[in-house]
């Protein structure tokens, strides 16, 4: 073999060498990350959550939320009140142990509600065979899906994200306004995966909506910055929707760029912003002209927890979710 040839190979060899060893320093920088989220003391912190109506052990399912807006809707006006309406504000990947954080906050979603009689109870995604394995994952379309159908994924078929839902079983935003309940809903978010990709989860139904010229609203914005103008709007608007459902993603994001866990830092201002700005949809809710008269139900939530950077497994860090309502 010539010499020019045999120097070429060395440097190739000695090239491959070197990209192995990068890949094995960033996959060794990964797992150190994920090594840096531990969950030693979620169950511990969880369990000293006595602002809760019940324990994690006997959580009630996420889709009660659906029997909550239409029992809402369905129940007579109280006496001086006029119209009904709802809210749910929800904290995408929001875990339920930072509700350890709330003794300390400025400004509080949460704290706004359980101040002036709200409640508080511990929920559960990913399914009705709880606690054993889910039936479906906890990720962002199913934990929606079923609070806005009442239905887990063996009905409303969405097992994932990324499947389009078929029109039955429909949505409180579609069939509110469908058979005449309310006059308006609206549906704002930032994530793509809602309604603004060929593969979204309510693609189908806003196309629905918008062939037979529904009075609901779906509306997508670049980020939670956009949503909470977008709602914000809503809510100061003379004629605002009767049923609003809004997600934020603080919390989620936080959570995938450097882990679910309140060691995290970024988590934590995370959940912060997010409760935050459910303070101020609170805010904006009681500052209405018509507020006296209205009879507002008002519910923060969360579709799914997270596990190190992840969340659509089993664990209850994962599982694990909270309803807080006005009522």
């Amino acid at each position: 073999m010539k010499k020019p040839l045999k120097i070429i190979l060395a440097c190739i060899c000695v090239a491959a060498i070197a990209v192995c060893a990068v890949i094995a320093i960033v996959n060794l920088n990964k797992n150190k990350g994920a090594e840096a989220v531990s969950d030693t003391n979620f169950e511990e912190n969880i369990d000293s959550l006595d602002m809760m109506q019940n324990t994690w052990q006997t959580a009630v399912p996420q889709t009660e939320i659906y029997d909550m807006i239409s029992n809402h809707f369905a129940s007579p006006l109280p006496e001086g009140k006029t119209e009904k309406k709802a809210i749910v504000i929800g904290y995408d990947g929001c875990r339920v142990d930072n509700f350890t954080l709330l003794k300390n906050a400025e400004k509080s979603g949460i704290n706004a509600l359980l101040d002036n009689g709200g409640k508080a109870v511990f929920s559960y995604a990913g399914g009705v065979n709880y606690p054993a394995e889910p039936t479906q994952k906890t990720s962002t379309a199913p934990g929606w899906c079923s609070m806005l159908t009442g239905k887990w994924a063996d009905v409303h078929k969405i097992t994932e994200n990324g499947h389009p839902k078929e029109i039955e079983p429909k949505t409180l935003l579609l069939s509110l306004v469908e058979d005449g309940t309310v006059d308006k809903s609206a549906f704002y978010v930032s994530w793509k995966g809602h309604f603004t990709k060929k593969k979204s989860t309510y693609i189908n139904e806003k196309q629905y909506i918008e062939d037979n010229k529904i009075n609901s609203v779906f509306l997508r914005a670049k980020n939670d910055e956009g949503t909470k103008k977008n709602v914000l709007s809503d809510i100061n608007s003379k004629d605002c929707s009767d049923f609003i459902f809004l997600t934020l993603e603080y919390t989620d994001h936080s959570g995938h760029g450097s882990g679910f866990s309140l060691e995290n830092p970024k988590y934590v201002q995370g959940f912060r912003d997010a409760d935050e700005t459910g303070a101020e949809f609170i805010d904006a809710i009681k500052a209405r002209e018509n507020y006296d008269k209205e009879d507002w139900l008002i519910v923060i939530t969360t579709d799914h927890g997270g596990y190190l950077k992840e969340h659509g497994g089993p664990t209850i860090q994962e599982r694990i979710t909270f309803i807080v309502s006005n009522k």
